[in-house]
């Protein structure tokens, strides 16, 4: 299992990556090529998830929902 410090450089390559419109990321001898930047961010998100779990602490996701009956 990847250390925090590991987790945390994983996700500032990932950042940084998808800011400049590189697909493809090197780190720990691996490669790998993103399809899109969805892609990017879902990882970047899983990322987020771990470094959480290792943190003890969890990521509260909140969903705002409005809704209007017709115009």
């Amino acid at each position: 299992m990847p250390t925090l410090t590991e987790l945390r450089a994983r996700r500032e390559t990932l950042a940084v990556q998808r800011s400049s419109g590189v697909a493809r990321i090197s780190y720990d001898g691996k490669t790998v090529d993103y399809r899109s930047v969805v892609e990017i961010d879902r990882a970047i998100e899983a990322l987020d998830r771990e470094i959480a779990a290792a943190e003890g602490r969890r990521i509260v996701r909140q969903v705002r929902v409005t809704t209007t009956k017709g115009l």
